[in-house]
């Protein structure tokens, strides 16, 4: 499945149907008079978040959604039927922005939440509506309210527990893949991740999901390298893993470069819990990682953990540290499987 977490698309509601002119014309009746319903209201537009997808790739073949216009009323004061309603479906995390992006109009962060974006247009007035004692057989009507119209953007922003962050090469890829079961691109170059990956981590009767991001360059928040665009994927994680590789020329830079792109960018990354590690420990001799640890830790504040993610040393304690970050474990609801439709975004 490929991944987007953009997309811009056209949404329009329901206009209202038009009422109608009519007049009774029984037999026997000696009496009639006018009999015009009124139109049927037109569709919503309504947002719903849905589990169980992490992109917005439907969007890209997909980008208009009009919802049905109001039917039109009928004599003998029968109102016109409603249009449908017009569900379009996003994944959890999912933001909803203004033409212009500067403008957040909603935000889905709960599976099954859901909300009316664009009213339908009311249905027209029939001409039986507009009978007085004054105007016995009123010929006007209603044509329906119209309809609301706008493009706006889609933004996805993961949810996930646990952020990793770093520069590239820093081994966030060999990480999440064992730790979880993430299947993320390992290579022995730059940039080897170019887009967000998910893993769901197991440990200790624990289960809790890991975003990896693109690594991170000097400049990144003006659009240096791969640039900030995925750095709105952590923003809602609870706790980043700082991962620094050991075997580079210089760790402690290396954590000043990645934590000041985290405060060029704002939206509270820098001030989330962060917890530090130094990997691919393997690859270092132990007297200088003792030095280089020594020297991380001044600089940053905190403890320094040590891990290989390619051996598999120091992962469990850094696990454990996650854990403790995250506190206690939420409650979780089981849904019943067979209650759930095939996911469409309409």
């Amino acid at each position: 499945m490929h991944f987007l977490d953009q997309a811009k698309i056209f949404i329009r509601s329901g206009a209202g149907g038009p009422g109608a002119v009519s007049f009774r014309r029984e037999k026997f009746i000696e009496y009639g008079g006018p009999d015009g319903g009124n139109g049927g209201k037109g569709g919503d537009i309504i947002f719903e978040a849905v589990p169980g997808l992490n992109t917005l790739i439907d969007f890209r073949y997909t980008q208009h959604f009009r919802a049905p216009r109001g039917k039109g009323g009928a004599g003998s004061n029968r109102t016109g039927a409603g249009g449908e309603d017009l569900v379009i479906r996003v994944p959890v995390g999912t933001q909803i922005l203004s033409e212009d992006k500067e403008e957040v109009l909603a935000d889905f962060t709960v599976a099954g939440e859901r909300q009316v974006f664009l009213r339908g247009g009311d249905g027209g007035r029939g001409n039986a509506s507009y009978k007085t004692s004054t105007n016995r057989a009123p010929r006007q009507h209603g044509t329906g309210w119209p309809a609301e119209e706008m493009w706006v953007w889609l933004r996805l922003k993961l949810l996930a527990d646990c952020g990793l962050v770093g520069l590239p090469n820093a081994g966030k890829s060999t990480f999440i893949n064992a730790v979880s079961n993430a299947k993320a691109k390992v290579g022995d170059y730059p940039f080897t991740t170019v887009r967000p990956q998910l893993g769901v981590a197991s440990h200790k009767s624990r289960e809790f999901v890991v975003a990896d991001i693109p690594g991170l360059i000097e400049g990144a928040a003006e659009g240096a390298g791969i640039g900030d665009r995925f750095l709105g994927h952590i923003e809602r994680c609870r706790v980043l893993l700082h991962l620094i590789d050991a075997s580079g020329d210089d760790p402690a830079d290396a954590y000043e470069v990645v934590r000041g792109e985290l405060d060029a960018y704002g939206a509270g990354l820098a001030d989330k819990p962060q917890i530090v590690a130094l990997n691919k420990v393997d690859a270092v001799e132990p007297k200088t990682l003792d030095r280089l640890a020594k020297k991380l830790a001044n600089k940053s504040g905190v403890e320094v953990m040590r891990l290989s993610g390619a051996s598999g040393d120091g992962v469990e304690p850094v696990l454990d540290r996650i854990i403790e970050a995250l506190g206690p474990a939420p409650e979780t609801v089981v849904a019943d499987a067979e209650g759930v439709e095939p996911w469409s975004p309409i």
